[in-house]
């Protein structure tokens, strides 16, 4: 009597799905820590390397994160349209996508000398509730960015990672704005520009 050997099946999609989005989340994680282990070791300089002529790093950091939350909107509304959530007119025009591709790119540039003055010039703070909790929010920006990007070029990914990773991205750009650049627009005293 002839015994028949079980081949095995192939992966079930799932199972790939799931471990591309382990993948994702592990190297968004990677890259948060990363951060926040270089900003809370590092001995924080406490002055800014440039100001890009700013009066001081505090105004450069607030301008720049003011800047980045407005094309964060602009991303905000074009993901909005680009997926049928935002109904203007008819059709999304052609010029949606490279609009939201243009002010995620501009907003990551502006991001990164506040970020590097935040992690180089004054290090995870832990002094307040507001800095620890922009310390750990900042962190968690770069770790979804990272994901969020990978996550456009690797295939076979749950419908709802690239949304859920933008609002990630968006939320944290909200929380950096009002715990850093709202706190010191509100601030009497302190020169704005």
């Amino acid at each position: 009597m002839a015994t028949e050997v079980a081949t095995p099946e192939p992966a079930a999609p799932a199972t790939s799905q799931g471990l591309r989005l382990a993948g994702l989340l592990l190297l968004g994680a990677a890259v948060a820590v990363s951060l926040g282990v270089y900003s809370h070791e590092h001995t924080p300089a406490g002055r800014p390397i440039f100001t890009l002529g700013f009066s001081g790093m505090l105004q450069l950091k607030a301008w720049l994160t003011t800047a980045v939350y407005a094309f964060v909107v602009v991303q905000l509304a074009t993901a909005l349209w680009m997926w049928g959530r935002l109904r203007v007119g008819g059709k999304v025009p052609a010029w949606a996508a490279p609009v939201h591709r243009w002010s995620g790119a501009t907003a990551f540039v502006i991001s990164l000398p506040v970020a590097f003055h935040c992690m180089w010039a004054l290090g995870f703070g832990t002094n307040s509730t507001r800095v620890l909790v922009h310390c750990i929010v900042g962190c968690a920006f770069y770790g979804a960015y990272a994901a969020k990007m990978l996550a456009l070029r690797v295939g076979g990914l749950p419908t709802w990672t690239l949304p859920v990773l933008g609002g990630t991205v968006l939320t944290c750009v909200v929380l950096l704005w009002f715990t850093a650049a709202l706190w010191f627009f509100t601030r009497s005293g302190l020169p704005l520009t």
